[in-house]
């Protein structure tokens, strides 16, 4: 039992009964998730849009934030059920003021309308020391302005919640109607605008983010998004030139129930295919690979990936705490891309087929665009 902080207006409490006490903002109440640190310094309100980032609390290890404000163009989300991404956010300094051009209200009124939950205030390098030495934990954030917190009984609501293994989180989070898609990147000075695509691509839903959509407009390809659901044999009668099996939250064995006799069953069918991060991990589940649950996962926009097929190396955006194991890989595949940081798999490609996924995020939302080649690279194999 934590000695309560008085001037304390909100908690983070581990499943370990440690405690971080701090100053509250946004959403009062409290939320249960997997607390894990992301290591970017630019791209808040991308990251906490990013629906893979369903149930989950994220320390920013960066410790300023707030100084860009929000604005709609900035949102990832790309349907209303996949609005409300990250449960909390948790900072080092206080929310400042924002001060951009583009920013149209502060991140503090931002996280009360997204009902996210932020504290600040803590030492953000002892919870991402923590993490690194234990794993992610699973724990609970809560806010309160009157500084009211049962400890004892937030520690026994993160010790008994299941945590992310096993669950099936793209269920909660993808479209439940298909719709076409035609905004193109983002383009200084002009900003978003459409553009009609010739070659067709369907885009399975499994909590995909709108610069994945983005950046497929931008190679001239007509962009449909299904939901997650969506049979093979519906998608195959859409006659698509290419799909595409995006992101998303939740354990891939667990979506795979579903997701997994499509994917086969498209392969059966020779349709060029690219996977980005769960869409990664299912396509390899599908070949018959295996997925584990990683210790700390990979969060931020600095990764550095060796990319076999070039031998050049690039940084990349990384959200993922699942990843494939690279030694289950069956012979119809070959790795194509490693991580640097600690030689996990981040690519695979299907031999003798125009069919390859990634772990990290090419679309570069936030993040560095040394794998917007991906994009490229599909768009020609159609």
């Amino acid at each position: 039992m934590q000695e309560l902080n008085a001037e304390a207006t909100a908690v983070l409490v581990l499943a370990s009964g440690d405690v971080f006490f701090g100053q509250g903002c946004g959403h009062i109440g409290q939320a249960v998730g997997e607390v894990c640190f992301n290591t970017a310094i630019t791209g808040y309100q991308e990251i906490l849009t990013d629906p893979s980032y369903a149930e989950q609390l994220i320390c920013f290890t960066f410790p300023h934030i707030g100084n860009t404000g929000t604005t709609p163009e900035d949102e990832e989300a790309s349907c209303e059920r996949s609005e409300q991404a990250a449960r909390g956010a948790i900072f080092k300094a206080p929310v400042t003021a924002p001060s951009n051009w583009r920013s149209q209200s502060h991140l503090h009124d931002w996280l009360t309308d997204r009902q996210i939950i932020g504290l600040s205030g803590i030492d953000t390098r002892a919870l991402t020391a923590f993490i690194r030495e234990n794993g992610m934990p699973n724990g609970v954030i809560a806010h309160d302005p009157q500084g009211h917190f049962d400890i004892d009984a937030l520690i026994e609501t993160a010790r008994g919640w299941n945590g992310l293994v096993g669950a099936d989180l793209a269920a909660d989070v993808h479209t439940e109607t298909a719709f076409s898609w035609r905004e193109a990147r983002w383009v200084w000075p002009d900003g978003f605008s459409d553009k009609d695509g010739t070659k067709k691509v369907v885009v399975i839903d499994y909590g995909v983010k709108r610069n994945i959509l983005r950046n497929l407009v931008s190679q001239d390809l007509a962009v449909t998004v299904v939901p997650a659901t969506t049979s093979a044999k519906d998608i195959l009668a859409m006659r698509p030139d290419g799909v595409v099996l995006s992101n998303g939250p939740g354990d891939p064995a667990a979506t795979g129930s579903y997701a997994i006799p499509v994917i086969q069953e498209l392969l059966t069918a020779n349709m060029p295919m690219l996977g980005i991060c769960l869409g990664h991990q299912m396509l390899a589940l599908a070949l018959g690979a295996k997925t584990i649950k990683m210790e700390q996962g990979h969060h931020g926009a600095n990764h550095p990936v060796m990319d076999h097929t070039t031998n050049k190396v690039e940084i990349v955006s990384m959200n993922h705490g699942f990843a494939v194991d690279r030694d289950s890989l069956p012979d119809s595949c070959e790795e194509t891309h490693v991580s640097l940081f600690d030689g996990t798999n981040c690519g695979i490609q299907v031999k003798g087929k125009p069919v390859f996924s990634v772990q990290h995020h090419p679309e570069a939302s936030p993040g560095p665009q040394d794998s917007l080649y991906l994009f490229e690279r599909f768009a020609a194999a159609l």
